[in-house]
């Protein structure tokens, strides 16, 4: 058997967390050796695929090559990872190598599980049935939409965590919106269908996303989750549980079908002792360290931090990682918190977005002091024009400097 390779660090996942935070560490201190694994070519810029959904934005202008998103000074790993060895401080590399490491960062996104609802592999693409979860599939939404005159559209959102809690209800909104400039809206009847039992996470938006819901005439459908598709015959079964607890199937038919896929942490971090009981990687809310390896630390879609899973959380979380894993190095305390920001850009429509900022307990931080729950024009202009800039050329480079955001009421 081969020696395993060494590095000071090792970083699982390129995504938007484990490259801002090689990127941070790099920038900080140049001598460290830290390694990324990513088997990945492409970097998706993900928050922008809602907007490729609704026919506004290139697909072409969410990508970038790997190479060139990744910091030049770290060594770049092409490789899945099977499986995480932390009692000998290891990570198992799929072509059977060991890479070994002082300290690891476990950030290697979300897992889309498609197979989880019987009948959508087969249906996914054609048919009616889309999803801006996947980029090759992002644009063939905009297709359904563009193309649909009359008839039914369902949009739907599964029980689990997903990333991005907000894009399930985003593209609805934006077809609606597209239907009703079209006239159309009195011939296409839309739908929406969701696991949770609320419309967003946060109760001091629930009233005013319903209000727009209730504008576009989309109907709200709480606790049914999607769990079959038969593509022949455009209809999609839903579980409905009822206040009881109690379920029951119920089918709607579709012309158009646009699905937000279940989603898990990857089987490695599952199957892992370092993940909890729901199968995420198990880390402190506030240090992002792993209690039992002090070591390990993960930020990011695949942890367990109890926020939602976006690209906003991540902003906050990087830094929080990169100052306690140098504290840890240097054997000195971890001081750095994170208090569970996150953000949520809810395209209400084109040209307006609801910007939902908020912290642990659903506590609604706004970083402008602009009032929170009115569709923003300026928002917009964020979300599509500012926003992707600012993530390629600052966050992606690992530099932290950033607006506080505050309480407020």
């Amino acid at each position: 058997m081969t020696q395993p390779r060494h590095h000071d660090i090792v970083i699982i996942g390129g995504g938007a967390a484990g490259t801002s935070v090689a990127a941070s560490l790099l920038r900080q201190r140049p001598t460290l050796d830290v390694a990324v694994i990513e088997p990945s070519d492409t970097h998706y810029y993900q928050p922008a695929f809602t907007l490729v959904g609704g026919g506004t934005y290139a697909l072409e202008d969410t990508a970038r090559p790997q190479a060139r998103t990744l910091p030049h000074n770290a060594t770049w790993i092409r490789q899945p990872v099977t499986a995480l060895k932390p009692e000998q401080q290891r990570v198992v590399l799929n072509n059977g190598n060991e890479i070994h490491y002082r300290a690891l960062v476990v950030a290697p996104g979300i897992e889309l599980n498609w197979s989880a609802i019987e009948g959508l592999p087969e249906a996914l693409g054609q048919g009616g049935v889309c999803s801006n979860y996947d980029p090759s599939l992002a644009r063939y939404t905009w297709q359904c939409i563009d193309s649909l005159k009359a008839g039914r559209a369902l949009f739907t959102q599964p029980s689990t965590p997903i990333k991005c809690a907000g894009a399930p209800q985003k593209i609805a909104y934006l077809a609606a919106h597209q239907w009703q400039k079209r006239q159309q809206s009195h011939q296409i009847q839309a739908q929406f269908y969701s696991g949770m039992g609320a419309l967003f996470s946060v109760p001091d938006f629930v009233p005013h996303l319903q209000n727009v819901a209730i504008d576009y005439g989309i109907g709200i459908n709480l606790k049914h989750d999607l769990i079959r598709v038969d593509g022949e015959r455009h209809i999609a079964t839903f579980k409905v549980t009822d206040q009881n607890g109690k379920s029951h199937d119920v089918e709607e038919t579709y012309d158009v079908l646009h699905v937000t896929p279940p989603q898990r942490a990857p089987q490695f971090v599952r199957d892992s002792t370092l993940a909890n009981e729901a199968g995420w990687l198990n880390v402190d809310a506030h240090t992002l360290q792993n209690p039992e390896y002090p070591e390990v630390f993960s930020l990011g879609d695949a942890s367990s931090l109890p926020t939602s899973k976006t690209a906003a959380a991540v902003r906050k979380q990087a830094p929080v990682v990169v100052k306690n894993l140098l504290a840890f190095l240097d054997k000195e305390p971890l001081t750095a918190r994170y208090d569970g920001y996150t953000s949520c850009p809810v395209v209400t429509g084109y040209g307006e977005v609801m910007l939902a900022e908020f912290t642990y307990g659903g506590t609604v931080t706004p970083t402008l002091p602009l009032n929170p729950f009115k569709r923003s024009r300026f928002y917009w202009v964020v979300k599509k024009h500012l926003l992707p800039p600012f993530y390629w050329r600052y966050m992606l480079r690992g530099k932290e400097g950033d607006i506080a955001h505050k309480e407020r009421h």
